[in-house]
């Protein structure tokens, strides 16, 4: 992953170096070998997660296809000869661009472990259609450009474009995106739902890189889409994020597997007066401290009696982050079971109780 990180890093200063901040008029082939460069690397990363991710995930599967799209759209708009040719590219480049940040949204609500609406992907893949038959229609309507025509300058091909009077539609749309990201995140935060720090600052990352860009774009007359880069980059902050939360997950489950075992063959020979037994209630003890804030709430939920639903009304979560604090929760304190972690504290209890 470090490897990884450091090649589009180096990249991404390559990219800098090639195509500057210059007019339109003064590009050259250059922008089409960068456009060429991101649209193999794009497939690279496409190509990379289906082969090396065991777990796999639709949206991301959408994201990494949907970054591989835009930047192929944006290389053969730079090779095209002709204005239809520069129109389908531009659609097929608009086609990436309007689902990338729906994939977006709902992997970092995975990440995040936020419960939604099963109507809410529904909706927003409906907008993201609607946006895109907009953003689509130069060539059959002059609802998006006015007017459009064809320039080879430099040998790389440029679509002169006047704007019609629903180009804002696509603008609007990526602002709304970039602001529910940034609120989900923030939600995340405040619920504490994101587990580590770095969780939360491989999100925001991910996201803030590309608003920058936009912005940058919008601001600054610049002859090459940064997007295209910014969109790889963001494929590696989420898969990264993602990648950590699976990683924490096989370490649980694998301590969870050899405390089951091991529980499995002394749990008859255990008895409360047993020196195992109060060596495993000292561990606990000390373990204690080293809950977060959310497994030391369901912990207490647990030694007061509370159900399962009970533990999910208390806390606000789903059924899914509870398991996943379970699993967190008793590798820590080493027990296989909600019935075990409740017999060792009501032991610990029991002993405070007569030293008292």
């Amino acid at each position: 992953m470090k490897k990884l990180c450091f090649g589009i890093l180096c990249m991404l200063f390559i990219l800098l170096l090639l195509c500057g901040c210059s007019s339109i008029g003064d590009k050259t082939t250059s922008m089409s070998i960068i456009y060429g460069a991101t649209s193999f690397l794009s497939l690279l990363m496409l190509a990379g997660y289906f082969s090396l991710i065991k777990k796999k995930e639709v949206w991301f599967f959408i994201l990494f296809t949907s970054v591989f799209i835009v930047n192929i759209g944006y290389f053969i708009l730079s090779v095209s000869k002709t204005l239809e040719m520069a129109l389908m590219s531009n659609r097929i480049a608009y086609l990436g661009s309007v689902f990338l940040p729906l994939s977006m949204i709902m992997i970092i609500l995975k990440v995040s472990r936020l419960s939604y609406k099963k109507w809410v992907p529904c909706v927003l893949a409906a907008i993201s259609v609607i946006v895109f038959f907009v953003a689509a229609s130069p060539g059959y309507l002059d609802i998006y450009y006015k007017s459009v025509t064809l320039e080879i300058v430099g040998g790389v091909s440029v679509l002169n474009k006047e704007y019609g009077s629903l180009h804002c539609l696509y603008l609007f749309y990526l602002m709304s995106y970039f602001l529910i990201m940034i609120s989900i995140i923030i939600h995340a935060i405040a619920k504490r739902k994101l587990e580590s720090v770095a969780h939360a600052v491989v999100l925001i990352v991910a996201v803030f890189v590309n608003i920058c860009v936009w912005l940058l774009e919008q601001l600054v007359r610049i002859d090459f889409e940064f997007l295209s880069v910014s969109y790889i980059i963001t494929e590696l902050f989420l898969i990264s994020a993602y990648l950590m939360i699976q990683h924490q997950e096989f370490i649980v489950s694998s301590l969870q597997a050899k405390i089951t075992t091991q529980t499995e063959t002394v749990k008859n020979e255990l008895k409360k007066d047993s020196p195992e037994f109060l060596e495993h209630c000292k561990f606990i003890i000390e373990q204690l401290p080293h809950l977060t804030p959310s497994e030391r709430a369901i912990y207490n939920l647990y030694i007061a009696g509370k159900s399962t639903k009970e533990v999910l009304k208390e806390m606000n979560i789903v059924e899914n982050t509870l398991k996943f604090h379970n699993k967190n929760l008793y590798g820590k304190l080493g027990v296989s079971s909600r019935k075990q972690l409740i017999e060792y504290s009501k032991a610990i209890n029991e002993s405070a109780a007569k030293e008292k």
